[in-house]
């Protein structure tokens, strides 16, 4: 295949918009080859190892172990990749390390198939974490000898549990950065510093977000702030393609605002609540989806719990098992989404909404004596 078809510079804005980027179309082995290699070269020698989501609340948590203990290998991980990750971790790690897995929740038990291993050969593994975990699965990294706090999904991030649990006194610079990175990642949205902060990692590599955020907390360096300048044209253009493309589904009690497109999910997810919707579906060229909550709809989990996903009550993600051959995709593409987004929704469709309205009904009864 030329080279040029999957150049994502070469496209118009449309197209660019309903395509994935250029690593969708390389091989799996030829990637997860290189990474593996990536990783045993960042693991020889290391004593201490952090497997993080390589998000700015999972490089949040890089930047606090490194703090703690003046260095740290970073293992960048996603929920989908977990077990692939912890498996090099378990091969390549120096004996008696110790490892830290950040702001990742296993979606399945053969995610942790690599666990005792890593366990036993491991000095020590703690786990920071703040999604919404199931017992079984909690349970079973526990029993490995595994150090696992998980915080209130609603009230802290990752970055939080790991400034409270890891035994150091950090500098104001990355209190604050923790701070900032909980207004993003619960999606608070009060301090405009966050969205730089998510733009930024998802734009730039880990390391060189961990160096500007140890440097100058969420408060970015100039260059930093060019940088995102320059991105954000074409992120706001892609933006708007999905909002236009965005329609909104009763289902039950709630309004759904369900769209398609390569963009940023949360600034879509806002543009469709300020139009009424108490969620918001994004479906990603790549097949993978973003679901987001309002005050109106805080179960975003277990819709994403349905279709091979998972995350919190209001910020959820999901790949639905739709996908059998490139035929798949090239259907996912052309009719933007069309399976993927009806899965979805039949997920919200399957919650029990009937008893969660009349248990509302039930309080909006009650008078002030009764309360």
């Amino acid at each position: 295949m030329d080279e040029w078809l999957i150049d994502s510079d070469r496209l118009s804005l449309e197209r660019k918009s309903v395509l994935p980027g250029e690593g969708f179309f390389r091989p799996d082995d030829v990637q997860q080859a290189q990474r593996e290699q990536e990783a045993a070269e960042s693991l020889a020698g290391a004593e201490t190892v952090v497997v993080a989501d390589p998000d700015a609340d999972g490089l949040a948590c890089v930047a606090l172990v490194r703090a703690a203990h003046g260095e740290a290998a970073l293992v960048p991980a996603s929920p989908h990749d977990l077990e692939r990750r912890l498996a090099w971790v378990a091969e390549y790690l120096e004996t008696d390390a110790d490892v830290y897995v950040c702001d990742l929740c296993p979606d399945r038990e053969s995610d942790l198939a690599a666990l005792p291993n890593l366990a036993e050969r491991a000095g020590s593994v703690r786990w920071f974490d703040h999604h919404q975990w199931n017992d079984d699965l909690a349970a079973l990294v526990e029993e490995s000898g595994v150090d696992l706090v998980v915080g209130e999904s609603d009230e802290e991030c990752s970055a939080d549990v790991a400034l409270r649990e890891l035994d150091a006194e950090f500098d104001d610079v990355l209190v604050d950065l923790v701070a900032a990175t909980r207004d993003h990642d619960l999606w608070i949205r009060d301090d405009p510093r966050s969205d730089d902060l998510a733009d930024f990692s998802h734009w730039s590599e880990p390391e060189e977000y961990l160096e500007v955020v140890t440097e100058h907390g969420a408060d970015l360096s100039p260059a930093a702030q060019d940088f995102l300048a320059e991105r954000r044209v074409e992120k706001e253009a892609l933006i708007e393609k999905a909002v236009e493309r965005a329609q909104l589904r009763e289902v039950g009690p709630w309004t759904v605002g369900v769209t398609y497109g390569r963009c940023s999910q949360n600034e879509v997810a806002e543009a469709l609540r300020e139009q009424g919707a108490d969620a918001a579906v994004i479906v990603k060229p790549a097949g993978s989806a973003s679901l987001r909550g309002t005050e109106g709809f805080e179960r975003c989990h277990e819709v994403a719990e349905q279709v091979n996903g998972g995350g919190h009550p209001r910020a959820a993600g999901c790949k639905p098992d739709v996908y059998d051959d490139m035929l798949d995709y090239a259907h996912h593409w052309t009719t933007r989404g069309a399976v993927a987004k009806q899965a979805i929704v039949d997920g919200f469709r399957r919650l029990d909404w009937e008893n969660e309205d009349a248990t509302e009904e039930a309080v909006d009864g009650l008078d002030d004596s009764d309360q």
